[in-house]
């Protein structure tokens, strides 16, 4: 379902009977999930698609947690006689100096999570800079380079460690569509700091070829 044909409650993610303080998780929630430090998605959405559900969320926040315009929203809607009935905070603002903390922790993590300690070779750092076509091979050898496990580079991606192997070994055997194939290998070059339009764009030509010549 498209972010335009969904309710305010659907697009923060919670029951239409939520109460004050669910409305305020799913909105930290879902705005966490599609921000720009958000890796869930950059393979699927684009940068404009995020931007338009951010403005979304932020628009179902403003109107769902505001007692008066929730109640007009729900009378509009016919839900009126789901609301849950508890007290309704009689001042309601958006979350600010909270939020702002809990995005400065999820940053934090993120960018440890993401971090890369190794030491650089220049001559291989030119190679890589150079390469306008990335191989399973090479990309194992890059990831090995940067001192990343496969097991916590499938961490980082969200992509099976299987999968990942699978990659660097060109194996196509029970993978799934390239499209997918295109997002893993995406994900696989953006948590390595490499160009991942270029790394993926150019491993799916390479993935075609093999296939077509057997």
């Amino acid at each position: 379902m498209e972010a335009k044909d969904k309710n305010y409650y659907e697009i923060l993610e919670v029951p239409v009977g939520a109460s004050h303080d669910e409305i305020q998780e799913g909105y930290i929630k879902t705005k966490n999930a599609y921000s720009a430090n958000s890796l869930a998605l950059y393979s699927i959405l684009s940068e404009k698609e995020c931007q338009d559900m951010m403005s979304r969320i932020e628009e179902a926040y403003s109107i769902i947690s505001d007692p008066l315009k929730r109640k007009q929203y729900d009378t509009a809607k016919g839900f009126e006689t789901n609301l849950v009935k508890e007290p309704i905070p009689q001042t309601v603002t958006t979350p600010t100096t909270e939020n702002n903390e809990i995005n400065k922790i999820s940053r934090l993590v993120a960018s440890q999570k993401f971090a890369l300690d190794f030491e650089k070779d220049l001559e291989f750092e030119n190679q890589i800079e150079k390469t306008v076509e990335f191989s399973g091979e090479f990309l194992q050898k890059i990831r090995e380079y940067k001192k990343v496990e496969l097991n916590r580079l499938a961490e980082m991606t969200k992509v099976s460690k299987t999968y990942l192997a699978k990659i660097e070994n060109e194996d196509t055997t029970n993978l799934p569509a390239l499209v997918y194939v295109r997002g893993f290998v995406y994900q696989y070059a953006k948590c390595l700091k490499l160009n991942p339009d270029l790394v993926a764009n150019s491993y799916i030509k390479r993935l075609k070829t093999n296939l077509e010549t057997k």
